[in-house]
């Protein structure tokens, strides 16, 4: 059987895989020789107008924060108290399928009703008032009861 033939690029590839190791090695033996950490060198400092440098700040021109002016949240907003109950007439009900919609009085809002959410039977045409709820598919009108 013959041997198997090292081809030009195969050895240059070694050689140059060599060459790495040995540089590699000798940058370790160059950092364990100056005694360096290393970690002193990587240390970076922002200044007062946000760029980097090497060089630590000044303790002398630090100035004096007041904690309590620090916001750590957005400060909650002043909320009124909307009411819940809403009015409206019912535009569809379908009582075989047992769903419909309502819409909403004062707005063109239409919003979802199942037969779950109803207190009574209603009918297309009658006015009811009802309260909102998230939905899997968004709001729904629930607590549906006619108007006198």
């Amino acid at each position: 059987m013959a041997r198997a033939q090292i081809s030009y690029n195969k050895r240059e590839l070694e050689k140059k895989k060599l060459e790495k190791r040995q540089a590699k090695q000798q940058k370790a033996e160059e950092r364990k020789s100056s005694g360096s950490s290393g970690l002193d060198d990587m240390i970076a400092y922002v200044d007062a107008f946000g760029r980097i440098t090497d060089t630590a700040p000044d303790p002398a021109h630090k100035e004096a924060i007041d904690l309590e002016s620090i916001a750590v949240s957005v400060p909650k907003r002043e909320v009124e108290e909307i009411d819940p109950v809403h009015t409206g007439k019912v535009d569809m009900f379908n009582n075989s399928r047992g769903f419909g919609f309502i819409r909403e009085t004062g707005s063109s809002e239409r919003y979802f009703v199942h037969a779950n959410g109803l207190l009574e039977p209603v009918m297309e045409g009658d006015r009811v008032s009802f309260e909102v709820e998230k939905g899997l598919k968004g709001l729904m009108a629930v607590k549906v009861q006619k108007l006198k």
